[in-house]
Parts: C-alpha cells; structure tokens; sequence
C-alpha cells in the first residue's frame, strides 16, 4: 500500500522516496560514516604502510572502533554497526579491484576480517557493560580499551575464517596484533569515547532537523554522495600512487 501511494504522488519520484521513512532512523548518518571509513582505510593504510607497516594493523583498529562507535550512538542499533561494517567491506573489495589484488590475499580478506572482529567486539563489550553516550567519559573509555583488546585478541583466528595466517613479528611467532596492542588498547581509549559523543552529536543534529521540518532533499542524498565521492577520491588515489 505505501509503495503504491509512492507511485500516486505527484511528488518527483526522488524526492518522494527521500522524504519517507523508507529507512531507520540515523542510517544516513551511518552510510556517511562508513564512505569516510572507508576512504580513511585507504588513505591512512597507504601511509602506513610506508611509515610504521608493523604497527599499522593496531593503528587501524583504533581507527575503526571510533567509526564503529558513531555508528553504533547515532543509531543505537546493531544494524548501525552491521551496515557500517558492511559498507567498509564493500569498499575495501573496491579498492583491491583498483590494485587487481584477489580476494584471497592477506592484505584483502585479513583486513575484512579484522573489521567484522572489531565490530563484533565492540557490540559484546558494550552489550555486556550496558555502556551507553551519555555515561561518564571514563567508563567509556574503558569500554573503548576493552573492545580494542577484544578486536586484537580475536584477530590471531583470522586462519581459521581466511585460511591465511595473521603476521608475526620478525623472529617471533607473535602475532603483530598482540605484540602491539599496546597501542591498539590506548588509542581504543581514544576513539570510542570520541566516536560515541561524534554519533550522539550527529543523532541530535538529525532529531532536531526532523523535528523542525529542515530535512531537506540535499540532507538526505549527502549520504549517497559522500559514498560516491570516496569511492572517486580512492579511485584517484589509486590513479596517482
């Protein structure tokens, strides 16, 4: 019935889906969120790969669980979490394309892997802890320091998911998650409670909007077009390294 007062209208057909509620609260929001994710994960890993490549992988878990964070305070929602992960896979498969490397390559699926791990970690900490935005900057950030040493933990099973071993660190047989998590658990301290008050900030920004009828069409296709942006930039990157 709603798909048929949709094709009634004579809205134009955009701006007739855009105004519905066609999707969950904060999703725009989310898609943002893992369009930037992604693009920094190209970014910042051709970087580090340059700069400090043995600590990079704890680098990046710091990285993600901030996004993962906001994705998780402006939906407050596992799906918040899922589409983000889901979108920054999809863009990390993108980015291969562009560099011809196969699925099955430790700089591919292992990367995957870690992104699903950390958002899986960050949702059982939480879950269990019942943490939440609006708590205290400490508790938060311990949750952060823990659903980093999950992350880390969880990423030596990466074998059994993708069939290629995790890293070690040269002359050992020490995973290079666990030799740095160190600092894969300090910077978790760091980015969840900021990524948290950054979601929270966006979902008060979206209520408040709604509420006063200022959702434009251009808010709602921003989300679309940061995707496609950095799928642009990514690609350009690719074209100039």
């Amino acid at each position: 019935m709603k798909m048929r007062n949709l094709f009634k209208s004579k809205k134009p057909f955009m701006e007739e889906i855009m105004s519905k509620k066609l999707l969950p609260a904060g999703t725009h929001e989310v898609i943002i969120l893992g369009a930037v994710w992604g693009l920094a994960e190209a970014a910042l890993g051709l970087g580090l790969q340059k700069c400090a490549s043995l600590a990079s992988g704890s680098i990046m878990t710091g990285v993600a669980l901030f996004f993962i964070a906001a994705s998780w305070a402006v939906t407050r929602r596992t799906s918040g979490v899922a589409l983000a992960v889901g979108l920054v896979t999809v863009i990390k498969l993108f980015d291969a394309g562009l560099l011809s490397l196969p699925i099955r390559s430790g700089g591919v699926a292992n990367p995957i892997f870690a992104f699903w791990t950390e958002g899986l970690a960050f949702l059982a900490v939480f879950a269990v802890l019942r943490l939440w935005p609006a708590q205290k900057t400490a508790g938060l950030a311990a949750g952060g320091a823990l659903a980093g040493l999950a992350a880390v933990n969880l990423f030596p099973l990466v074998k059994f998911a993708t069939g290629i071993p995790a890293c070690v660190f040269p002359g050992t047989q020490m995973p290079l998650s666990l030799h740095y998590l160190p600092i894969a658990v300090g910077l978790s301290c760091l980015t969840v409670p900021l990524g948290l008050r950054a979601g929270g900030r966006l979902a008060e920004r979206r209520a408040s909007a709604a509420a006063l009828g200022r959702l434009s069409l251009a808010d709602r296709l921003a989300s679309p077009a940061a995707l496609v942006l950095a799928l642009l930039i990514i690609t350009f990157i690719r074209l100039i390294a």
